[in-house]
């Protein structure tokens, strides 16, 4: 069976008596309630206050020149998801873009690298929630990551609409705490703009070391990662109104707003640190309080705190939505896609949600470091593929599709294929091997079921109520 692009059958998306087949996304929120939710995935305060301070360990003042850039290779990689996503607009995110422009085995490739994310990262970023609440009591770190992804799963249950509100009001706190810092450090400023691309950080010994260009570029991989959160638009697609034309203005929003939010307070960080040392150590915490005083610090850390926990909503929302529409798309054994394509009574995939909220608990009790490293690989891997997907999203049928399309094709996708793949190089060995073996077993299951079956498997669709 070819990658052809189909609406889903009706009877297997309407809402029925029977509890079997997979049900139909409720389309409830507009480009506002999106970009809430989108900017809650890629969390501004959290990444400024967890993220950032390794770059100004590694790359001291060059840290606000390396997010500038790394947002500005940012812009291609949303022109991809823009494009893709408003062509196929799906729940399955970047596996159904891939798989029906690239072919079924490269979009089933990507799924399960999408599926180490999904199971992987929320625990990790959960289990920071304890070091921002220490200002009012000491928490063991693993026990209130447990807690977080389990709060993240119950609100997952929830209605969309009802989550928009939930997470734009943690937002707006997140978004406050950032504008204090930009501020405290402006108002405090040791240095001048000259400073943002003097390329200097400390080294041992007390002394000043120079940061060289090859540094920098290495340090795009985390700069990429710091503002890249948009995706959570393609995977609410389904659920947004009329997503022909709002998946791309939430993604280019969401990429704009999140990179002026970290961006400027790192700027005034760097011109506000007492001295290099200071910047270099990255204690932001400490910075704030030096700035004011330890009310205002705690403030900003418990606004911290609730940006993690925003963060843990928004990906479990996010990550229950793949995993439903794996199961409409046939990936797994018939009692399985049943179980994950339940819909409850306000209309989340509530199996879903839990497969995806419950053992992330779990994983809080587990050593997460390794498997972390190979999530890097396999997101990077994930964006390659969709650039190389966004190279073919204009031959065929799909060139007279209705779909946004992106300015300076196909330059766009090919700058952004030559980055990151020059970041796969940058990787660990171990990481490398250990995605490549997951890729391995995934490819086994590939040509012993689902290949075989394709007739009836891994037909990736779309809804039938898809606007121009």
């Amino acid at each position: 069976m070819t990658d052809t692009l189909r609406p889903v059958e009706a009877s297997t998306l309407e809402v029925s008596d029977s509890p079997q087949g997979p049900q139909k996304l409720k389309r409830s929120i507009g480009v506002v309630g999106g970009t809430l939710l989108t900017l809650s995935c890629v969390t501004p305060a959290s990444t400024l206050f967890v993220v950032i301070p390794d770059l100004f360990g590694s790359l001291g003042t060059a840290t606000a020149l390396t997010i500038a850039i790394g947002s500005v290779l940012c812009i291609a990689v949303a022109f991809c998801y823009s494009e893709l996503g408003t062509l196929i607009p799906s729940a399955g995110g970047e596996y159904a873009m891939v798989s029906t422009l690239a072919g079924r085995l490269a979009g089933w490739l990507v799924f399960v690298m999408s599926l180490l994310v999904v199971m992987v990262v929320p625990p990790v970023i959960a289990m920071g929630t304890a070091d921002y609440l220490t200002p009012i009591v000491h928490l063991d770190p693993a026990m209130t990551g447990a807690a977080v992804m389990l709060l993240a799963t119950l609100a997952g249950l929830l209605d969309l609409r009802a989550n928009a509100w939930i997470t734009g009001i943690f937002l707006v706190l997140e978004v406050v705490a950032a504008g204090v810092v930009a501020l405290l450090g402006f108002a405090h400023s040791e240095r001048g703009v000259d400073s943002l691309v003097s390329m200097q950080v400390a080294g041992s010994g007390g002394h000043t070391d120079t940061v060289t260009a090859m540094l920098v570029i290495s340090g795009l991989a985390i700069a990429l990662f710091a503002t890249q959160g948009f995706s959570t638009a393609v995977y609410l697609s389904e659920e947004l109104e009329n997503p022909r034309r709002n998946v791309a203005r939430t993604v280019l929003a969401t990429l704009a707003i999140s990179a002026v939010i970290i961006l400027v307070p790192v700027v005034a960080i760097t011109m506000g640190a007492s001295d290099i040392k200071a910047l270099t150590e990255g204690d932001l915490s400490g910075m704030v309080t030096a700035w004011s005083n330890s009310a205002v610090g705690t403030f900003v850390s418990l606004c911290v705190a609730l940006a993690i926990i925003n963060a843990g909503i928004v990906m479990v929302i996010q990550n229950s939505r793949v995993l439903f529409a794996s199961a409409r798309d046939k990936a797994w054994p018939e009692p399985v896609n049943n179980a994950l394509s339940r819909l409850g009574r306000f209309g989340s995939p509530w199996v879903a949600t839990l497969l995806v909220g419950v053992p992330g608990a779990l994983l809080c009790f587990v050593n997460l470091d390794t498997l972390y490293g190979v999530t890097g690989v396999s997101v990077t891997a994930m964006y390659l593929l969709v650039a190389v997907a966004a190279l073919l999203a204009r031959r065929g049928a799909h060139r007279h599709q209705a779909a946004w399309r992106m300015p300076l094709w196909p330059a766009v996708p090919i700058l952004l294929i030559v980055v990151l793949v020059y970041v796969l190089t940058l990787q660990e060995v171990s990481y490398l091997l250990w995605t490549g073996g997951i890729t391995a077993v995934a490819t086994v299951y590939w040509a012993l079921y689902l290949r075989p079956r394709r007739d009836t498997r891994w037909l990736v669709s779309l809804p039938d109520d898809v606007q121009d």
